[in-house]
């Protein structure tokens, strides 16, 4: 099978496009053609897919990267065996194309609710262009294959689709947690808590505990955060691909997960919530509804109040000052992650899926 995946506004190192989907298709002996922004990222295409370069939409800049998309289609629709899209606006890039392939929109995140984190869109204008992502939601149902990464996902649509959830690979072993280390790890804006792991890193710094940010920040975070690194508050680094990230976790203290409340993340999984317990730390994170749920069923962190860095950083100090206490918490998410949150447990189900709707027998 030769699968076609496109994204014009994921990061081509994207964890659930690249390190997951993508490696699951190739391990499975399929090709794979990669068409995503790798010159606006700085990225280069991994040695084991074929990458296609196409402009990046960012902003209010969209349209000529869904045109190139749309230019990249009409010429491999014919070459491809299956189409999977990442970003709602390459729907339009796939309307309306007679004798193509079958295409499947991979469903990350719930658009219409997104549209208040987006600082570029005039308040006035969102009301409509939420009306106008129902719609296109509406649409892409009828027309296409649909693939959730949220069970919470289901109830904006009328039909069932299959769910493949975002998570991790989890190590056979790992290291204990520190004393010294607090991590971040995901996409770095104000929604998701910026200001308050600063402010984090200004509590902890008397006590010697620092506070390391991994991820991509949006226009906005990244002034306060290089000037954070200016004063020596804290460590930031920048977009790592996904598979180094990952190493920056092992034998930190905790990792944070500061979401606010908005709400696009109230029926979200916080992929960092998981990669935590993978890495077998535990976990500090505000009260959105699905982090809650998992970090006290395994009883694998604390939930601390919405935009309250004193109370991080004393979540955080507790458990830097009891070592069983923060051994066990690792212990116990790294075990949940293991037994249910492993992402070659959903590889075959994903791939299986595809060829299935790509008509291949195996």
């Amino acid at each position: 099978m030769h699968v076609l995946v496109m994204t014009v506004v994921h990061n081509p190192e994207d964890a659930r496009i690249l390190h997951r989907q993508i490696r699951a298709l190739v391990d499975a002996g399929h090709e794979v053609t990669y068409a995503a922004s790798f010159t606006a990222f700085g990225v280069v295409p991994r040695p084991w897919v074929t990458g296609v370069d196409l402009p990046r939409a960012a902003q209010r800049k969209r349209l000529s990267a869904m045109w190139a998309a749309r230019r990249l289609f009409k010429r491999m629709r014919d070459k491809v065996d299956l189409v999977l899209v990442h970003d709602p606006e390459l729907l339009f890039a796939v309307w309306g194309m007679r004798n193509r392939p079958p295409v499947v929109w991979d469903v990350h995140e719930d658009t219409p609710a997104t549209l208040s984190l987006k600082p570029w869109l005039p308040s006035p204008l969102r009301p409509p262009v939420r009306f106008m992502a129902r719609m296109l939601e509406g649409t892409a149902e009828r027309h296409l294959h649909l693939m959730l990464a949220e069970t919470a996902y289901a109830g904006r649509f009328k039909h069932a689709h299959p769910i493949v959830p975002n998570e991790t690979w989890v190590p056979d072993s790992v290291t204990p947690p520190g004393d010294d280390r607090v991590v971040y790890l995901g996409w770095l804006s104000r929604a998701r808590g910026v200001v308050e792991a600063v402010e984090v890193a200004k509590l902890l710094q008397p006590y010697r505990v620092a506070v390391e940010l991994i991820g991509y920040a949006d226009p906005q975070s990244r002034p306060v955060l290089n000037q954070a690194v200016t004063e020596g508050l804290l460590e930031w680094r920048d977009f790592m691909p996904n598979d180094e990230a990952l190493k920056r976790l092992d034998g930190a203290l905790a990792g944070l997960s500061l979401l606010h409340d908005e709400p696009n993340y109230r029926h979200s999984m916080p992929t960092k919530i998981v990669e935590y317990m993978a890495h077998g730390i535990p976990v500090i994170t505000t009260p959105s509804p699905r982090a809650v749920e998992l970090v006290e069923r395994y009883d694998s962190g604390v939930v601390v109040p919405w935009e309250d860095p004193k109370a991080v950083a004393q979540a955080v100090l507790t458990l830097r000052d009891d070592v069983r206490e923060r051994r066990a918490q690792g212990a116990r998410g790294y075990a949940a992650a293991r037994a249910n949150h492993h992402w070659p447990n959903s590889a075959k189900r994903f791939v299986s899926q595809l060829e299935s709707w790509a008509g291949v027998k195996r």
